[in-house]
Parts: C-alpha cells; sequence; structure tokens
C-alpha cells in the first residue's frame, strides 16, 4: 500500500512539476503571468519526486540560472526587470485602456500592473 501511494504522490508531483513548467514557458510570452513562480513550483515538485528532472530545470539554459538566482535570494538582472516592467505595462496598458470596457476590470488591470512592477523592480538587482 505505501509503495503505491509514493508511486501515486511521486506521479502527481512530477505531472505538477511538467504542468508549472509549461505555465513558465507561456509566462515568458505572456508578460501577465508570473513565470518565475511557475517555475519554482516546479522545482519544488521535482525536488520531490524526480533528481533527474530537478537537476535538468536548474541547468536548464533558458531558466536555470533565473531559478537560481531567485532561490538564492540573489534577484533578477537589471536589464531583465527593464524589460518585464515595459513589457508588463505596455500589455497591461495597452489592455487596460483600449481592450476592455469595463471600468472595474481597467483599474483591477492596472492595480496589478502597477503592484506586480513594484514587485519586480523590489528584487535585488544583479549583475549578469
Amino acid at each position: 500500500m505505501n509503495i503505491s501511494k509514493s508511486r501515486a504522490v511521486r506521479f502527481v508531483l512530477i505531472a505538477s512539476g511538467w504542468l508549472m513548467v509549461v505555465l513558465g514557458i507561456i509566462g515568458i510570452f505572456l508578460p501577465v503571468m508570473p513565470t518565475t513562480v511557475f517555475f519554482l513550483i516546479a522545482a519544488a515538485c521535482f525536488a520531490r519526486s524526480s533528481e533527474k528532472f530537478y537537476w535538468w530545470l536548474l541547468n536548464n539554459k533558458q531558466f536555470g540560472k533565473l531559478i537560481r538566482d531567485f532561490r538564492e535570494k540573489r534577484g533578477m538582472p537589471l536589464k531583465s526587470k527593464i524589460i518585464a516592467v515595459s513589457v508588463l505595462l505596455i500589455v497591461i496598458g495597452y489592455s487596460a485602456f483600449f481592450a476592455v470596457d469595463s471600468i472595474v476590470i481597467k483599474i483591477l488591470l492596472i492595480l496589478i500592473g502597477i503592484s506586480v512592477s513594484i514587485y519586480l523592480i523590489s528584487l535585488n538587482t544583479i549583475s549578469d
């Protein structure tokens, strides 16, 4: 019983980890989605279920450094902050002022954009 239960938990963690990786990749292209958070959750899932996937994620060329820097509380490079905040504000600004009619949604989008921008700016700035 314990073996099947641990296999089931391992399967759920691996599946959840891969789902988070997919969401993180989507987040690279959609500035409203929190890319790093999804990769951090994936790393946590893989750390508890698959050493192979965990090390693959941490050593990945595209986002491994992002995870390691954030995990070690080192922050983000300045260039990444500027790009992230710029794209975020452009996309949310366009959406808030041109794509939606509801004043409630406009205000919500603006508040989200400001909140995420403040968070990104408040992270430690590291050199590349």
